[in-house]
């Protein structure tokens, strides 16, 4: 009796402490998903086969079959222990943030988690509160999904109260000069280069990180937001339809970038045509004396017509463009040029040509905004790479190529341009694909596999997500079968790589997938 009751006591505890673990990796997931339902349960729909989620249904059943049982007790213990020892060591590429809603939510569902426990014990007995708590670890998602829609009122009431203050802040400062940046890839990178060329002359602000949505921006303004700033530089991201136009009337930008409309994020937006309309949402907010910076190497930026506000538009055959580019031991010579007869030659450090098109942009806004040639070159001249967008490093006597943040189509292929620059050593890179493409998933990556071909002499595949469509690219461009080398995971990956390089080489990495992709 004693031995029973410890054992009950035991797998309790145990099962508690790894549901508590499980509801927190699905807190996770949703937070990667912007908290939102729908896309949290697309992102399940395909999760729903996970080793981890299989191994915890089958282990309910069996302790709902064997409840009581000190054989069940004991293994429901020595498993669940095993899997919260396995949990505290996994590694995340995007850990949680315990942010004030997080633990809101997670206070929620400890409440729903200890109700379900508490009652099978007093109606059923002890022995039913491990079956109930195993239970519960199976419909954690469900638990998610219902403690957000308790909270939603909540949580509307508390964004409306942020929303309102960051309104006032901004109505405080009359005079301030409000940027905003969208497009679908390409919108960081400008941002930074914007930012570093304006506080040549201006106090400037931007929004940091990934703040790139209506919740980010108004964190931005509350926390960062002072009466010394004179440009507001505003990244706006968006997954689906009305998500710009929410931000836009939020700040009221002046000024727009749109730095490329592409099959980005397709499977939320559905089409080409209603991303087109999504980054536009910027372009149509914008007042009449507002300016518009549009990429029109883009076909939806170049055929989509503009008439509520001036526009300059940039690229090849366009009113900026970018010419007399030169690689050099420094980065890149380069000068940039306007049909009105402006022309400044640059010098930056960094690389690729879709790097010089984002500060081409920035320049028009600089120029718009009053800046001297001199100071605009002298910024140019002092810009830094992004981290992990096409940034480059020594290290171990080799040459790294970081862009291993967000890969997309045309950012792939520019950066596989710069591998094939490199002529010293072996060329090696390290990708597991894009994502977010629908149905041109496969399509996309098997171009990326024969562009990798034609710039690599070594190319690790890692992962399983798109795994098949690299390969068949690679092999499409007669690909030595040998250099194609398939690794389980990034860790896996490093192994291969310290296997074949040697000084003198050069590896790219190109993107590396959230944990919401296996």
């Amino acid at each position: 009796m004693i031995l029973e009751l410890i054992l009950n006591i035991a797998a309790i505890v145990a099962t508690a402490f790894y549901l508590a673990m499980r509801l927190v990796a699905e807190m996770q997931m949703a937070q990667q998903n912007s908290y939102r339902i729908k896309r949290y349960g697309r992102w399940l729909k395909g999760d729903l086969g996970n080793t981890v989620r299989v191994t915890d249904l089958l282990l309910c059943l069996i302790v709902v079959f064997y409840a009581g049982n000190l054989w069940a007790m004991g293994g429901v213990f020595f498993i669940n222990i095993l899997k919260v020892t396995k949990e505290f060591g996994r590694k995340s590429k995007k850990p949680l943030v315990y942010t004030p809603r997080v633990w809101r939510t997670l206070s929620v569902e400890a409440v729903l988690a200890v109700a379900v426990g508490v009652v099978a014990g007093v109606v059923f007995g002890l022995q039913w509160v491990v079956p109930a708590l195993q239970t519960t670890v199976v419909l954690t998602p469900l638990l998610t999904i219902v403690a957000f829609v308790i909270l939603t009122p909540v949580e509307m009431a508390i964004n409306r109260g942020y929303y309102n203050d960051a309104v006032r802040i901004l109505r405080s400062m009359p005079n301030l000069r409000i940027v905003a940046i969208t497009g679908s890839y390409g919108k960081t990178s400008t941002k930074h280069y914007l930012y570093r060329i304006l506080s040549e002359r201006y106090n400037v602000l931007m929004t940091p990180g990934s703040f790139n949505t209506t919740l980010g921006v108004i964190r931005t303004i509350r926390e960062q937001l002072k009466p010394y700033h004179e440009v507001f530089i505003v990244e706006m991201g968006a997954k689906q339809i009305g998500d710009i136009r929410e931000i836009c009337e939020l700040v009221h930008p002046t000024i727009g970038i749109v730095t490329a409309v592409g099959e980005q994020h397709l499977e939320s937006f559905g089409s080409i045509e209603n991303v087109q309309k999504t980054k536009f949402e910027l372009v149509d907010a914008l007042p009449a004396d507002g300016f518009a910076v549009l990429n029109d190497d883009f076909r939806y930026i170049r055929e989509r017509e503009v008439t509520n506000v001036a526009t300059a538009r940039y690229g090849k055959g366009a009113d900026y463009k970018v010419t007399s580019t030169q690689y050099n031991a420094e980065g890149t010579q380069f000068t940039v040029e306007s049909n009105d007869g402006w022309k400044l030659d640059l010098q930056t450090q960094l690389v690729g040509k879709y790097n010089l098109t984002n500060t081409l942009a920035s320049c028009i806004v600089a120029r718009h905004l009053g800046l001297t040639d001199n100071e605009i070159r002298i910024a140019v001249a002092d810009i830094r790479q992004v981290e992990h967008r096409l940034s480059i490093r020594r290290a171990g006597g080799l040459t790294i190529i970081d862009d291993a943040f967000n890969s997309n189509p045309h950012g792939s292929a520019m950066a596989l341009e710069v591998l094939a620059e490199f002529k010293g050593g072996k060329r090696i890179v390290i990708t597991p694909g894009m994502i977010e493409l629908g149905e041109k998933q496969y399509d996309y990556n098997r171009v990326l596999g024969r562009n990798a071909a034609r710039a690599c002499d070594y190319a690790i595949v890692v992962g399983e997500f798109n795994r098949k469509a690299i390969v068949d690219g690679l092999r499409d461009e007669a690909f030595s079968a040998e250099r194609i080398i398939e690794a389980a995971s990034f860790a896996d990956a490093m192994t291969h790589l310290h296997k074949i390089a040697e000084a003198g080489d050069t590896v790219l990495y190109e993107n590396d997938l959230p944990d919401t992709f296996k």
